[in-house]
């Protein structure tokens, strides 16, 4: 693009320029050379600045800004949740939302400073609410895929993530994945775990039709692990049902989560916005201090994203 713009200065505009000078006695034709090279670069200077004017006019007409400016000007950002995913999201005794997620949906409006409301989405219809309106923005456990990045704007960097774990009796004593080598492990049909810990430690899959399955035969010593989504077993754990259970290992295979705003605004004030929300989350730690307010398990993965956004100064 330089190369291209470069040519066309010197093929089209320093002539033309050089010619309305000369033929307007701005300059004295006999002191051409001294002013040749200064010409060339008001040239260049004049076509690079209309480039990247012409550049920000493109911009300006492609970000509308019409979700920002709307929850601007009624005061109150809709963000979309999840209700039945403790402690993400889920509903208190008072029927209330609250959880990890809710709190970041609030840290969210508070620096925009307006309030926020919360609407229960699930993982079907959480992106068509976004596409819809029905909702500003969403914050609600879902993963970061290619696909999902061409129906809504998921922002960077990614707030979370999930990944491969196990849930075992406390009393089993697992505590490295090789552990599992040859040993019957609990999992759901056609769950892509199954493949990962049979292929990489050897163990020996009893795959049920569901969960709900995997994790009775679990308790009725038919396996000595479980094996799912991190997220998942945390959210068993968290429910005061497996108490005598533990997630033991540290997760593998990280699938990141996103939060997300309308696909047209994913490059403008909103996405921008929350990019750099998302961004302090991590260097300030707050969503380590988070994680461990809703009594999760430490992960590996927010505590890199700490160290990898640090203040190099501190």
């Amino acid at each position: 693009m330089a190369c291209v713009l470069e040519k066309i200065i010197i093929v089209v505009l320093y002539p033309a320029l050089c010619r309305y000078l000369f033929m307007g006695h701005i300059l004295d034709p006999p002191n051409i050379q001294q002013w040749r090279l200064p010409v060339k670069r008001l040239a260049l200077t004049a076509a690079t600045t209309a480039l990247l004017m012409t550049s920000a006019t493109t911009y300006a007409a492609q970000c509308t800004n019409d979700t920002w400016n709307k929850v601007m000007s009624r005061g109150k950002m809709v963000v979309g949740v999840k209700a039945d995913y403790k402690p993400w999201g889920y509903r208190n005794s008072d029927g209330a939302i609250i959880g990890m997620e809710i709190d970041m949906a609030q840290l969210a409006a508070d620096a925009m400073g307006v309030e926020l409301e919360t609407v229960a989405v699930q993982s079907s219809n959480r992106m068509q609410f976004l596409e819809n309106g029905k909702i500003d923005m969403m914050v609600a456990t879902m993963s970061d895929r290619p696909d999902r990045r061409t129906i809504v704007g998921i922002t960077q960097p990614n707030y979370y993530t999930s990944g491969t774990n196990i849930m075992s009796p406390k009393a089993v004593g697992i505590t490295k994945w090789e552990d599992l080598r040859g040993k019957p492990v609990c999992g759901k049909q056609g769950a892509f775990y199954n493949k990962v810990v049979a292929e990489r430690y050897g163990a020996e899959i009893v795959a049920f039709t569901g969960n709900a399955e995997a994790k009775q035969a679990l308790r009725d010593k038919k396996c000595i692990a479980w094996v799912y989504d991190d997220s998942s077993i945390m959210s068993d754990l968290s429910s005061g049902n497996y108490d005598a259970m533990e997630m033991p290992l540290n997760s593998e295979d990280d699938n990141p989560w996103g939060l997300a705003v309308p696909l047209a605004e994913k490059d403008c004030i909103f996405g921008n916005f929350m990019s750099g929300l998302t961004y302090n989350l991590h260097q300030s730690g707050k969503l380590i201090e988070l994680e461990q307010k809703w009594g999760i398990q430490a992960t590996k993965y927010l505590a890199d994203q700490n160290e990898r956004f640090a203040d190099w100064i501190q």
